[in-house]
């Protein structure tokens, strides 16, 4: 059995998936998975579901989702063993790597410590890692305050996993970084300082050695207004050395072109 929360919440088992038709039992499902074999407690899942409604029955409440999620898991694996009653709450005793958030996070850690020994390997356990991704982290469970902290968690992974992807493919041929999707992603997340660094490189491998500086420029702009900053060290570096045609940042494209155009 699978436990699938990178987007939407479902079971799958052998060629099949299911679904959770309660919110309620999709919330104790996710927090049981981000945890598995630890026990979760009771109170926990109950701040978690009722926090901003206090209910004078909530144990009863939780007790009849569990109840759900129960019936569920019996459907799909013909048994409700996975599922444990322990003294302070409940225990999902599944392995981890059933979870995909946690195959995630383990083959993003691992991409991310290949990316300057062995960039080709980096960049199959990366894009391994992002295929994951189905939606938003949690979308189904995101009401409650843990949970958004944990989605909120998986969500930078995921921005990380991206930018270690984007380095592993400078670093092997600059014609496989999407500028489009890197430009749209260095907008988005204007306070990474480190996408619109990569977009600077990409552009200037691209030929593009003037867009390359006008990315720093805006973003400058950008943390000067939203944050009052200025850009960090690594990008200030980035820029200077595009500024000065760096040797160690490769030679953009149209140079190579030319150079090949030459020699034949």
């Amino acid at each position: 059995m699978e436990i699938n929360v990178l987007g939407p919440l479902y079971l799958a088992h052998g060629s099949k998936r299911y679904t959770m038709s309660s919110k309620r039992a999709s919330v104790v499902l996710t927090m049981l998975a981000l945890s598995p074999g630890v026990p979760v407690s009771s109170d926990r899942m109950v701040d978690e579901l009722w926090a901003e409604q206090p209910m004078a029955n909530a144990r009863n409440a939780l007790q009849a989702n569990v109840r759900r999620l129960r019936k569920l898991l019996q459907s799909v694996t013909g048994t409700t063993e996975p599922l444990h009653t322990v003294s302070s709450g409940y225990l999902l005793d599944v392995p981890v790597a059933s979870v995909d958030a946690h195959r995630f996070l383990e083959l993003a850690d691992t991409g991310a410590e290949l990316v300057d020994r062995d960039p080709h390997r980096a960049i199959v356990t990366l894009e391994s890692a992002l295929a994951l991704w189905r939606g938003p982290a949690l979308m189904d469970a995101r009401d409650g305050m843990r949970c958004r902290i944990q989605a909120d968690h998986l969500e930078e992974r995921r921005i990380t996993a991206y930018e270690d992807l984007t380095a592993a493919k400078l670093s092997v041929d600059a014609a496989r970084v999407p500028v489009s999707e890197l430009r749209q992603l260095a907008v988005e997340h204007s306070g990474r300082e480190r996408l619109s660094e990569l977009l600077m490189l990409a552009l200037y491998r691209d030929g593009r050695q003037a867009e390359a500086l006008e990315i720093f420029h805006g973003a400058r702009r950008r943390l000067a207004v939203d944050l009052g900053l200025e850009p960090g060290r690594a990008l200030h570096r980035a820029y200077e050395a595009i500024l000065r045609q760096d040797e160690t940042l490769g030679e953009p494209r149209c140079v190579l072109a030319h150079a090949v155009t030459a020699v034949g």
